[in-house]
């Protein structure tokens, strides 16, 4: 599933989506709020640019926008109709996640984002 080579194993782990060999963040831990967008300049391995043209990340809050929507309709879902919740307990349920998932959400946009640009290439040793 997460073999290198897929798009799935440069977004869940942050890596370079050309060579897959290092992460894109400087502090590879989400939970450090601080550090959590702070990214290197180019990877180290193939030399790819991350900032591909100034403001590039400005379209992943498009990405951020749609998973942040996704997140509350499985949370609505899975309280009120799976566990028979209320309304005020469901939109509760998904304030709760947004809040949780945050700084994973913020990862998660700038990888699909950049994924969507930059593909894998096998050629890069």
């Amino acid at each position: 599933m997460l073999k290198k080579g897929s798009k799935l194993n440069s977004i869940l782990t942050g890596t370079c989506p050309k060579c897959q060999n290092e992460s894109m963040y400087l502090d590879k831990n989400p939970l450090h709020l601080g550090s959590v967008l702070k990214m290197n300049e180019n990877c180290s391995h193939c030399g790819l640019r991350y900032q591909i043209e100034p403001s590039f990340f400005y379209g992943s809050m498009y990405v951020s926008y749609g998973l942040n929507v996704a997140i509350g309709i499985a949370a609505f879902i899975i309280s009120y109709v799976i566990f028979k919740a209320g309304i005020k307990t469901a939109f509760i349920a998904i304030i709760a996640s947004l809040v949780i998932l945050f700084p994973w959400v913020l990862r998660w946009s700038r990888n699909i984002y950049i994924n969507m640009f930059v593909s894998y290439d096998p050629k890069t040793k």
